[in-house]
């Protein structure tokens, strides 16, 4: 292969593909990034197996052809390479030769014969702007489970009713989910997208603003835009119904302003005890809304802040964090905080916005 492109646009797919380079002892070309130049443009793929990527790019392309270099070099050599210079690409005996106007280059290349396909999915299709794919990942994938012993919690479940694009993800203790409407979604009855891959394709993703094609079949999902295209494995499993532990009567609830929630909860965490502890009180005819944490090395703290309250006398314990986690997907400057007995979870949503719900289950249920 002989071809020349733009540094800064190469960087760019490098920055988008070098990260999913495998760090396979068994198959080291996964280690690689395989550069093909074809047409008018290069390529650059990189898989690990589970996440596939290529990226392309335009360039003069003098002779065609395929060259694997080490995905992690290849990066290291551009990061420090001027941005306004063009750059002529040339494989030489198996090798990369890299020339700009003040630097000569020569990575020893890989065998590329062995290097995987990357798929080309085949199956059911929509369009979504990649800013709300984006949102709606974001918004849940924090509560996903990072242990693969419960592979269909390892994940973000993705499905499809009543023209909104639904966003589920639970690790047994919180659950989280988000809707947004998607115009001529088809039938989406599950997908299981692994919690490995989740950071991958959001930065992928959330570099696009552009419509973003989804395609997905039973083994694999992709993501294409004009210039990129990313494929991840599905997971075989069944999500749990979780619409069976959302509780239907809500016998407290609470609506406080966001930040000063947020301020409480920072105060608290600083006497928290190791499991991360947090007890919130609500006494409606009291009109007080109490978060208290006490450990015996730091002290004990109770904060109370103003809402509008109603309902019976509650308390219950949670984990701090988890609270906090659920900010990101807030956008509402009031939040509605709903409580019941029997050890049921509390109900987290912002006032005025029924896209995202948010449970977390009490550590001590009543």
């Amino acid at each position: 292969m002989k071809a020349q492109c733009e540094v800064e646009k190469i960087k760019d797919a490098i920055w988008k593909t070098e990260r999913i380079t495998g760090k396979n002892l068994t198959l080291p070309v996964l280690n690689s990034l395989l550069l093909i130049a074809s047409g008018k443009s290069i390529k650059l793929r990189a898989t690990n197996l589970s996440l596939g990527i290529e990226a392309e790019i335009p360039a003069k392309v003098e002779k065609e052809g395929i060259v694997a270099v080490a995905g992690s070099v290849l990066a290291g050599v551009f990061s420090n390479i001027f941005q306004n210079e063009n750059a002529e690409l040339e494989s030489l005996d198996g090798n990369l030769s890299i020339k700009t106007q003040k630097s000569r280059i020569r990575l020893k290349g890989q065998s590329h014969d062995d290097f995987p396909t990357i798929p080309a999915v085949v199956g059911t299709s929509f369009e979504i702007e990649a800013k709300k794919l984006v949102e709606g990942i974001k918004s849940v994938s924090y509560s996903s489970s990072p242990s693969d012993i419960k592979p269909e919690i390892s994940s973000v479940f993705l499905y499809a009713e009543d023209g909104q694009l639904r966003f589920v993800a639970t690790d047994s203790f919180r659950l989280a989910e988000k809707k947004i409407k998607v115009k001529g979604l088809p039938d989406i009855p599950g997908i299981l997208i692994p919690f490995r891959n989740i950071p991958d394709i959001l930065r992928v993703l959330g570099e696009l603003n552009e419509e973003v094609k989804v395609c997905f079949n039973k083994n694999q999902i992709s993501f294409t835009a004009h210039n990129v295209y990313l494929t991840s494995r599905v997971l075989d499993g069944i999500f749990p119904d979780y619409r069976q532990i959302i509780p239907k009567n809500r016998e407290t609830k609470a609506i406080v302003l966001k930040q000063d929630l947020l301020n409480a909860l920072k105060l608290s965490n600083v006497f928290s005890d190791k499991w991360n502890q947090l007890n919130l009180s609500v006494r409606p005819k009291e009109k007080i809304f109490e978060l208290s944490s006490a450990n015996n090395d730091v002290g004990e703290n109770k904060t109370y802040l103003d809402g509008a309250l109603e309902g019976e006398n509650l308390e219950l314990s949670f984990n701090y964090k988890y609270f906090l986690d659920c900010f990101q997907s807030l956008g509402a400057d009031s939040i509605s905080i709903s409580l019941n007995h029997s050890g049921k979870p509390m109900v987290i949503e912002g006032v005025g916005d029924s896209s995202f719900l948010y449970l977390i289950m009490p550590m001590n249920p009543a």
